[in-house]
Parts: structure tokens; sequence; C-alpha cells
């Protein structure tokens, strides 16, 4: 029964770590626009998460967990709009290298961590319930 217990932890943990996934591509969607205000200044930078393994010695059992925070170090874009006040002595205004479609993708993806986490604790506490109604 500890084990079916502990399964709830571990998918705990999956769960934080696909939640703080889903924070930072909420923050990269909404800033997908968000261009520098003056000439020479950067606009938004894409933020990443990265996740790593780390032994929990009273489960036994490895969890997920936040590695570090990031950002991406790819080059921004460049629009030509000289009528903006971000622009260069060109013309062309730099803007973030947040690409949507890879958010999406990135969503997606936290989503179906999230919900196996879930399906996880619904099978263990399932489980759970059986071996109590057993003992009754």
């Amino acid at each position: 029964m500890t084990d079916l217990v502990n399964s709830l932890y571990i998918a705990g943990a999956g769960m934080k770590a696909q939640s703080d996934r889903l924070r930072i591509v909420s923050q990269n969607i909404a800033n997908v626009d968000t261009t520098a205000r003056f000439p020479g200044d950067a606009p938004y930078r894409r933020k990443v998460i990265t996740f790593k393994n780390v032994l929990d010695r009273k489960l036994d059992a490895d969890m997920v967990k936040v590695s570090k925070y990031g950002y991406d170090t790819s080059d921004f874009n460049k629009k030509f709009d000289p009528g903006h006040p971000g622009a260069d002595a060109d013309g062309y205004v730099l803007t973030p290298n947040v690409n949507a479609m890879v958010e999406m993708v990135d969503m997606r993806e936290a989503r179906r961590g999230y919900e196996a986490n879930i399906n996880v604790i619904e099978v263990s506490k399932g489980m759970l319930q059986q071996t109590i109604n057993m003992l009754r």
C-alpha cells in the first residue's frame, strides 16, 4: 500500500513540473508581439525550462523537478516598420524569438503530461479504495 501512496507523490511532482512548463509557455505566448520600445533595446526573449530527475530518499524514487529556467539564445527576428518607435536607422524593428506554433506544441505536451499524471492519481486512488474495501 505504501507504493500506491508513493505513486501519488510522484504523480504530483509530475503535475507540478508540467504546470511550471505551462506557465512559461503562457508567458511566451502572451509576449509574442512584445517588441523593443526604443532603438537598440531588445524585445521579449523566449523563456525555456528544463527538468531533471532528483532522487527522493524518503520515497526511494526519482522525482521530476525543475532544473533551471533560462532563455532561448536564438536570434531575434526583424520586421521592417520604419514608423515604429523601436526601429533602427534602417527601419527594422527587432521582434521576439517566440514562435507561436512551437509554443502551442509545448502547451499540448504539457497538457498531455499533466493528464497522464492525473490518470496515475485516479488509478492509484481506485486501487487504494479497493484495498480499503477489501479490509472492511
